[in-house]
């Protein structure tokens, strides 16, 4: 008989999700247990909430770990090509025979019990991490944090809290000071917290959440300070001064991620190189990434080709940050989006960097916003607006009218996964 795919088994997994949402972590621990609690067999954990900017920060953390000579393994989500990518084992995407069995272990093990594609998944990637050795395990927070299922390590290393905005308000709730409730709800007894740069009502959550759990602090502008002088990065903490080249991701919010990751790796002993080595060869896809090769640059061979995964109205901010930092040039946007977004905040910092908005619907997804209602709310903001049936399309009618336009592919992290799998 031939081993069923990693493929097949997600699928299946997807059929115990249950009826409707609802966070808790009771499902988690059942599995868990089921599995003789391997949570409780990793490398030192870096736990890491926030409402943007959790990838980045783990992506410089793991290049800064690496620098140290040592190894990591790191869960993130979602993915965007392929569901490898969510567990990277002691520094390598993990294999699809060993991701294929761990699946299957999970699959059996959870006895056809509900629980979410979500939680299932996590576990599987904790069982993974617990077989494998390595130095450090960084953690992602799916949604939230307090009731993620990432959430179930009792002691961690550290826990990080990056930026927190509003977002996926049916679940964590519709203010801030609900929201970094839900968020600051990692932080543990007596384990150090870094916090990057927080609105004032959110700060308070944390603090307040910190000084009950007797956890200290290590915050942005308090604990640690960060800007860019002369084209270089310049931190300062308690431990001295560090003068860096630039992060190799671009945008001016990944100075802020770069602050939260260096805090975090000086916390962990880091010396000079390995914090110039989180800089300059941390790689997370789908943030401003350039494309460079593959079937759509290929289509428009004198363009300037763009993809972003972005998809909140901070997110919308700081990518209007980085188009008004680059060198002049007719910018056009590909937009897809979810229709569980707030599409408007998103756009409207848009508005004054892009010339126009071709949108698109996300292929195979059935929680897309549909192409005609992006192209509606982009021209309330003021944006030139269209529709296209692809991203190919939209693409091919964007440089027959300008053939060395800069096009921006963006919108959501789906639509960013789509395009990576087209473009190969």
């Amino acid at each position: 008989m031939t081993q069923a795919s990693s493929d097949t088994i997600l699928t299946r997994m997807m059929a115990l999700h249950p009826k409707l949402m609802d966070l808790t972590l009771g499902r988690v621990w059942r599995l868990l247990a089921a599995l003789d609690n391997p949570q409780e067999s990793l490398p030192p954990v870096i736990h890491l909430a926030g409402t943007n900017g959790k990838g980045s920060t783990q992506a410089m953390i793991r290049a800064g770990i690496e620098g140290m000579g040592k190894s990591a393994h790191a869960y993130t989500s979602p993915h965007l090509a392929r569901f490898h990518e969510r567990i990277r084992l002691a520094g390598d995407l993990i294999t699809e025979d060993h991701l294929t069995a761990i699946l299957d272990e999970c699959y059996e093990k959870n006895g056809g019990e509900t629980i979410t594609y979500f939680e299932i998944t996590t576990v599987a990637g904790l069982l993974a991490f617990a077989r494998t050795p390595a130095d450090y395990t960084l953690l992602e927070v799916g949604l939230g944090g307090r009731l993620d299922a990432t959430n179930v390590i009792a002691t961690p290393e550290l826990t990080i809290i990056t930026p927190i905005s509003i977002d996926h308000e049916k679940f964590l709730g519709d203010t801030l000071t609900k929201i970094a409730t839900e968020k600051s709800g990692i932080i543990k007894r007596g384990v150090p917290c870094v916090v990057g740069p927080q609105p004032d009502e959110v700060m308070a959550v944390i603090e307040a959440t910190a000084a009950r759990l007797g956890a200290p602090l290590i915050a942005q502008g308090q604990n640690w300070h960060v800007h860019t002088e002369f084209g270089r990065l310049v931190f300062q903490d308690d431990h001295g001064l560090l003068d860096l080249p630039l992060p190799a991701l671009l945008g001016a919010h990944q100075i802020q991620n770069a602050g939260a990751a260096l805090a975090a790796l000086r916390y962990l002993g880091a010396d000079h190189s390995a914090c110039e080595a989180a800089m300059a060869n941390a790689v997370w896809p789908a943030r401003m990434q350039r494309l460079k090769t593959g079937p759509l640059v290929q289509s428009a061979p004198s363009a300037e080709l763009w993809l972003d995964g972005g998809h909140n109205a901070a997110a919308g901010v700081a990518l209007a940050d980085v188009l008004a930092k680059l060198p002049k040039r007719p910018t056009h946007l590909i937009c897809g989006m979810l229709n569980t977004k707030d599409v408007t905040g998103y756009m409207a910092p848009l508005a004054g960097q892009a010339d126009s908005l071709t949108a698109i619907s996300i292929p195979d997804e059935i929680n897309t916003l549909p192409a005609e209602d992006t192209a509606a709310a982009a021209a309330k903001v003021g944006l030139n607006s269209a529709t296209a049936v692809s991203a190919a399309s939209a693409l091919a009618g964007i440089v027959q009218q300008d053939p060395q336009a800069r096009v921006l592919i963006c919108g959501s992290l789906y639509l960013a996964g789509a395009i990576l799998r087209e473009n190969g």
